[in-house]
């Protein structure tokens, strides 16, 4: 295991947070299809690396009562009541938009369905997170919100955004360490929620599994 992803896992358990390495996406798939039982309620959040490891295709298992917020043809109604599935739901997936060296997690969202379920509701939150997204502090993660995630994911939506345009936070323009929380004030902004999860109240409700391969944004 490269030392890095060690210490990560070691400070995710110090702060209450279960890490779990996986040397490549097939290990992945093995570790999250152990955690899960026939007819458990599973929501997630729209990520890139859930899909990319192929876990959106075990979690879409008929054996599983999966309330997919995306599926084909899903009205605002269905859409809504699947959000509100977080709330007491046995698995939540998703991924982090960065994970310090610390332990910490960073995640920054539009609508808020993700970071809210990440804090609370869910019995377990299970975040699949690629070696790329490892950062050294909290800073290093919101400027990787800034520089990587938040314009490849505009760009993804084909949301226009000043970052779908500079291929990174307009916030940037004005300084290379911009505030926590600057960015654009148009309607389609993404960066309108920001969370840090520092320590878990309740012992390995969230799992981190690392995988030593590039996942998502």
């Amino acid at each position: 295991m490269d030392s890095r992803i060690e210490k990560v896992i070691e400070n995710l358990r110090i702060n209450n947070m279960e890490g779990i390495y996986a040397e490549n996406i097939e290990d992945v798939r093995n570790i999250v299809k152990n955690m899960l039982f026939d007819n458990c309620v599973i929501t997630a959040g729209g990520s890139v690396s859930v899909k990319e490891s192929g876990v959106w295709d075990i979690i879409n298992d008929d054996k599983y009562n999966f309330l997919d917020r995306a599926k084909p043809g899903i009205t605002d109604e269905e859409q809504q009541e699947a959000f509100k599935a977080h709330i007491g739901c046995d698995f939540f997936f998703c991924s982090s938009n960065a994970v310090t060296e610390k332990g910490e997690l960073v995640n920054v969202d539009g609508f808020s369905n993700r970071v809210s379920a990440i804090s609370f509701g869910p019995k377990k939150v299970i975040m699949i997170v690629g070696k790329n997204k490892i950062v050294k502090n909290i800073n290093e993660g919101l400027l990787r919100v800034k520089k990587i995630a938040a314009p490849k994911n505009v760009l993804r939506f084909g949301i226009d955004t000043p970052c779908a345009k500079l291929g990174h936070c307009v916030s940037l323009e004005k300084c290379e360490n911009p505030d926590f929380a600057d960015g654009c004030k148009v309607k389609g902004r993404i960066c309108a929620s920001y969370l840090i999860s520092s320590y878990q109240k309740i012992k390995n409700r969230i799992t981190v599994i690392i995988c030593n391969e590039e996942l998502g944004y």
